[in-house]
């Protein structure tokens, strides 16, 4: 039911833009690929622009083993731990070692993470065996690294062009030739002609009811590269965070896993400690075990939500390291050094994507993609706390330097027309089919998952696919519904498939890690299959 592209178009009647190489996407991953490939006719498109990207709302920090006693072995050692079996070894080790040189490089072009005293000060998130999270403007370092990554590249030449929706790609046999884009201020389509389109357009939190994901991360990237045929991997693996602001009337908020490395505590409805009940680690165990624990006790207690307990840290310190959190509690009038924080889990990172080697490459020759939209393997199953933004720096430049090494010249004068299949005049309210897939997704095959429901959902997604597919949309919320609609269908395939629970993966009915599913589940438009894990 899928059509071959969202919409009609006919590119010899459109305006077209041309460039050796298209960056979609301005979050951490897209800005720091523009950095690397100054000097080249690169432009940058951006659907929402910087502040509604994941980066800018990022709050922990960027993992890197710079502090004494710390060492790129150590930090291996902790993401594969966290991956359940299923990283990439050789992506892990690329983003470890590479890490250090990427996070220095910021340092000397100016950034300035926190420090105490003299010298760097390095917070501590679950999964990891040190202190090794840098941190800027206490727990708004996402905001600060993109924002000064968006001013570098925004000086620097590099033509940016906000409120570009990405519809489609377009390729032949021979690789991508361009992408298809909506200009969302003057609801027009244009075509930008690239033989090299880097995907840095992030993840798809949106598809789930209950997400830290800002509301315009509906997977476009991961959707459009499936329907041109690119692999997509691991999508049964969906990160959900264990503590987000939970208030009635209230917006999501991210509670950041800072919280509990600074020694905070988790408490049930009835004010007792519970984590040590579930992993030695107590609050320091992994999101997946963390996330769990805290869904156990909402059910043995009958409550929407659990607590954070800061009140026992000093309140100097509590404010100073967490202004943002302790800013946003106050609008809701708790006080984050006296009152206990309501937090419960939700959807917050994608560990599957666009299948790419260690150097971004797709499956579609010229086709790259980086960050959150993309699957190298280097989260495995269940990503490590504060890898995410050290993952768009180090593959980021990675992506740059392979792109630079192929012929970097616009695409050919080939001209696409397609015509939406004729389906007459259906009334589709896209913003209801948004919020039927969020609840369902969340219902059915958010942190725990069984068959039953599982085959429920994906006769449901099928049944909505019927007629999601027969709409011509002309704006974004509409493709961004078939979109979500796309990828929900896909998560829910992979996540029937892996009949074994790994990482952030939990199955009811198959509770068990089972060594012979040590394998990632690959599919595409053309074909379904199992490789094993490296």
């Amino acid at each position: 039911m899928i059509p071959e592209y969202l919409v009609s178009f006919d590119t010899g009647l459109l305006p077209v833009e041309e460039a050796d190489i298209l960056i979609v996407g301005s979050g951490i991953a897209g800005l720091r690929c523009a950095l690397a490939l100054q000097g080249t006719k690169t432009v940058l498109v951006s659907k929402g622009g910087l502040e509604n990207t994941c980066t800018y709302n990022a709050q922990g920090g960027i993992a890197a083993a710079l502090d004494h006693g710390d060492s790129p072995e150590k930090h291996l050692e902790d993401t594969l731990v966290a991956g359940a079996g299923l990283n990439n070894r050789a992506a892990v080790e690329v983003l470890v070692r590479e890490g250090i040189q990427r996070v220095s490089e910021l340092m000397e072009w100016g950034l300035k993470f926190d420090t105490a005293g003299q010298r760097l000060h390095f917070g501590r998130e679950g999964g990891h065996s040190c202190s090794r999270i840098l941190h800027s403007l206490g727990d708004a370092t996402g905001q600060a690294v993109a924002s000064f990554l968006w001013k570098m590249v925004t000086s620097s030449g590099i033509k940016v062009i906000t409120d570009l929706f990405l519809v489609d790609l377009l390729a032949e046999e021979e690789g991508v030739r361009g992408a298809l884009l909506l200009d969302t201020e003057k609801k027009k389509l244009l075509v930008v002609k690239s033989n090299n389109i880097i995907l840095a357009s992030g993840g798809a939190g949106q598809i789930f009811q209950e997400t830290t994901n800002p509301a315009a991360i509906t997977g476009d990237g991961q959707a459009a590269a499936y329907r041109r045929g690119a692999e997509l991997t691991d999508l049964e693996f969906f990160q959900f965070h264990p503590t987000t602001f939970y208030l009635a009337g209230a917006p999501r908020f991210l509670i950041s896993e800072a919280v509990r490395g600074e020694g905070g505590y988790l408490r049930n409805s009835s004010g007792q400690r519970f984590m040590s009940d579930y992993h030695r680690l107590a609050e320091l165990a992994p999101r997946d075990v963390v996330t769990r624990a805290i869904i156990d006790q909402m059910k043995k207690t009958n409550s929407t939500c659990v607590y954070l307990d800061l009140t026992h840290l000093p309140k100097g310190r509590v404010r100073r390291r967490f202004p943002a959190i302790d800013s946003f509690c106050r609008s809701y009038g708790l006080d984050i050094t006296r009152d206990l924080i309501p937090v419960r889990p939700a959807a917050h990172y994608f560990m599957g994507g666009i299948r790419t080697d260690l150097w971004g490459q797709t499956s579609i020759p010229g086709l790259y993609a980086v960050g959150e939209v993309a699957c190298n393997g280097v989260h495995g199953a269940n990503r490590l706390g504060s890898n995410s933004l050290l993952e768009g720096l180090v593959f980021a430049v990675r992506a740059a330097e392979h792109v630079r090494g192929r012929q970097c010249r616009p695409g050919r004068t080939t001209k696409w027309r397609y015509r939406f299949p004729q389906t007459g005049d259906i009334l589709i309210d896209r913003e209801d089919l948004k919020r039927s897939i969020k609840s369902l997704m969340w219902r059915y095959a958010g942190t725990e998952r069984n068959r039953v429901d599982l085959t429920a959902a994906l006769e449901k997604i099928e049944n909505w696919e019927r007629y999601a597919f027969l709409k011509e949309f002309h704006e974004p919320g509409g493709f961004e519904s078939q979109n979500m609609l796309i990828l929900s269908g896909l998560i829910i395939n992979a996540a029937l498939r892996r009949q074994e629970s790994r990482g952030a993966h939990f199955r009811t009915d198959f509770p068990e890690t089972v060594n012979t599913w040590k394998k990632h589940i690959v599919i595409s438009r053309q074909d379904f299959f199992l490789t094993e894990a490296l």
